[in-house]
């Protein structure tokens, strides 16, 4: 691994920034062809059905794909689904060199993209930008290797941990910004879930109003009204892990929790989920009267505590965004 190959599998990943929205459930892929002569070329996965990253880049590399360095942030695919082959494009095109970001665990690649590209003569790297790479695809790489979707909660709390006021009110803790926010979490979401209680309480439509993007599919946790603003929406009633398996084989990569804390409290006892995502606003409720994040009975002990990493905080023009994540080991 040289410098300018993590310069170029960066520039990949930035360039992967513009698929998450129109490539799912495929994922959201960056590549990069660096000619002989120096001229790059960036491609990045378009809409089901359509090109991969690595045609993409190929495809505006031409002839100066010959003897060339493909960059992809995902190892390509080496089978035929809605397009053909990656590898075998590559293999076509004449590259030399192939340095991949992460291997793909997906059963059908899981390895044998890297392998073909290696029985075909051309020389393969794995790892450079690995974590930056992972983090990026955290979702899809979560969905694949596990059969269910990424599950991200995001609560807003004013500064001592409540989520409204005494009487139940909850807008606006956070501000404009900080709302924003949430519409781009809904559009890089495929489905959103909340509680019936909370369609009651704010009749929320759930879409995505403030963000380029599609509105996800809606969950609601049991039964509402035929008026609810949120129709059409799936209404579940069973065990959350099996919520998560359906949604899993039904191509959801990413379910964004958004409900109150009696649901934000049900997916954290049962450690469902992946990324908590936190905003805090400069805000103090001043008592113990108002709804916390999680509601029922707290950690009894220390010891019992659940304890995570904080993976970034982001100043949202004075609001706090906080994210977490469960430890590794």
């Amino acid at each position: 691994m040289t410098t300018n190959d993590e310069r170029m599998m960066r520039l990949a990943v930035d360039t992967a920034c513009t698929a998450r929205l129109r490539s799912r459930p495929n994922p959201w892929v960056g590549a990069v062809v660096v000619a002989q002569n120096g001229e790059v070329f960036t491609g990045a996965t378009l809409e089901p059905g359509n090109a991969h990253a690595e045609i993409v880049a190929l495809n505006a590399a031409a002839h100066h794909a010959q003897d060339s360095t493909l960059f992809s942030t995902l190892e390509p695919c080496n089978h035929t689904g809605r397009t053909g082959p990656c590898t075998q494009a590559i293999i076509d095109a004449g590259v030399s060199r192939v340095v991949v970001g992460t291997l793909d665990p997906d059963s059908k690649v899981s390895g044998s993209g890297v392998q073909q590209l290696r029985d075909a003569g051309l020389t393969v790297e794995v790892g450079v930008l690995e974590q930056e790479v992972k983090q990026q695809l955290a979702a899809y790489l979560h969905h694949r290797a596990t059969g269910r979707p990424f599950v991200v909660l995001k609560m807003a709390s004013t500064i001592d941990g409540r989520i409204a006021a005494a009487d139940g009110s909850s807008k606006w803790i956070t501000g404009e910004t900080a709302r924003k926010r949430v519409h781009q979490l809904r559009a890089e979401s495929d489905a959103i879930v909340v509680g019936a209680g909370t369609v009651r309480a704010d009749d929320p439509s759930l879409t995505v109003r403030d963000a380029d993007g599609p509105s996800p599919r809606r969950i609601v946790l049991g039964a509402i009204d035929a008026s609810a603003k949120v129709h059409p929406c799936t209404q579940w009633t069973g065990s959350l892990p099996d919520l998560l398996d359906t949604l899993g084989k039904e191509g959801v990569v990413q379910l964004l929790v958004e409900g109150g804390a009696r649901v934000a409290a049900s997916f954290h006892r049962e450690r469902l989920i992946n990324q908590y995502i936190m905003h805090i606003a400069p805000v103090i409720a001043g008592g113990d009267d108002a709804a916390g994040v999680f509601a029922g009975p707290a950690a009894s002990t220390m010891a019992d505590m659940w304890r995570g990493r904080i993976v970034s905080t982001t100043n949202l023009d004075g609001d706090i965004e906080i994210i977490l994540e469960p430890n590794l080991n």
